[in-house]
């Protein structure tokens, strides 16, 4: 019997996965030039169906990358040339700070304990700041900004560009993209394809600032600097090789996601966390880690438990049902539940049964 996956990436692969690469491998997809008129035709239409799958204006370029974890240098080294500033509360929008500081960027922060959210109407930046970075989902602990929330602090400073890693959210949050400058995600968790494509949607007023910066004499990269992409992008072409297979999956699943509707997407993904997060709430030695159910992930949710998580994940695995550990410190004490559209009601339904019985 297979193993369904509810790990936070990589995740459990789409369920038209198998006939979307069978269909590429009859069509040689992965032999085919990245200046072919085929090629170009695979990105168009990744680029639209993403278009339309997270109402991205055409304001917004979509630029394909090698990961996420690339972007956030590329961000850095064309968003700012001296002063970034970042909500850290978990490990990996801390490592996004870090990037800066390693960047040569002053990098401000405000921090709050892992498994917090923070309050946004108290945030206050710095004058000199030039770009945002905000995770709108923390992997690690399980903390959400609400999209609302990011929206407003946009709105109360217009002219600082804004950058919101949505990595393993997308394709969920329904972002009005008029108030975020750039955002990006990797294909491997919500949008059930293999790890090796990172997707990087980005406005041109961001471009106008890499542009500016290289004018000053700034070094904002060389062949993936924004402004290589971008001009590449006009004609649906990539500077170097890309992930060919990788976007042509990725516009295919993005399509079938069209075909089900955004909407009914984000109502199973919030269905599914709010019965996850109830039978956590009941459950005998598992509590969700994320006290503030305002700050609850829908995407990725980590529980706490009294038991030895590693035993409830073996135990689980037994059954053929793999999910996360915690992250770094917390392998012994939490577990990770991803709940991204790829699962079935069917799984989901096994999964709660399967917990119920983990005491």
């Amino acid at each position: 019997m297979p193993k369904v996956f509810f790990t936070p990436g990589p995740a459990q692969l789409y369920p038209t996965f198998e006939p979307h690469v069978l269909t590429a491998v009859r069509e040689q997809i992965g032999s085919i030039s990245h200046r072919s008129k085929q090629f170009k035709a695979i990105y168009q239409h990744a680029d639209e169906q993403l278009r339309l799958l997270l109402h991205i204006p055409a304001t917004h370029a979509i630029l394909f990358t090698g990961s996420a974890t690339e972007i956030w240098e590329r961000a850095l080294q064309n968003g700012s040339g001296r002063e970034s500033f970042h909500l850290v509360n978990g490990s990996f929008s801390k490592r996004f700070y870090e990037f800066a500081s390693e960047l040569g960027r002053t990098a401000h922060k405000v921090e709050a304990p892992f498994g917090s959210g923070f309050n946004l109407d108290d945030i206050i930046l710095p004058e000199g700041v030039e770009l945002v970075c905000l995770t709108h989902n923390e992997t690690s602990s399980g903390v959400s900004t609400t999209v609302a929330d990011i929206h407003q602090l946009k709105r109360r400073y217009p002219d600082k560009l804004f950058v919101v890693d949505m990595v393993s959210s997308a394709p969920y949050p329904d972002f009005d993209f008029s108030l975020v400058d750039s955002a990006f995600f990797s294909v491997q968790k919500g949008f059930g394809l293999p790890a090796g494509l990172g997707v990087w949607i980005v406005n041109e007023r961001f471009l106008h600032k890499a542009e500016s910066l290289k004018a000053q004499g700034t070094y904002i990269g060389t062949h993936h600097s924004l402004p290589t992409l971008w001009k590449n992008y006009k004609s649906f072409e990539t500077p170097a090789t890309p992930n060919v297979l990788g976007i042509y999956l990725l516009g295919r699943v993005a399509q079938d996601m069209n075909q089900k509707g955004i909407t009914e997407i984000r109502r199973e993904t919030e269905n599914r966390a709010e019965r996850i997060y109830k039978l956590l709430e009941d459950h005998p030695v598992l509590k969700p880690a994320v006290t503030n159910p305002k700050h609850r992930s829908h995407t990725v949710l980590v529980a706490s438990t009294t038991d030895s998580a590693p035993a409830i994940i073996e135990g689980l695995k037994a059954k053929n049902i793999v999910i996360g550990s915690g992250y770094g410190t917390y392998k012994e004490t939490q577990i990770r539940i991803a709940n991204f559209p790829a699962n079935t009601e069917e799984q989901v339904g096994s999964l709660l049964t399967a917990l119920q019985k983990s005491s």
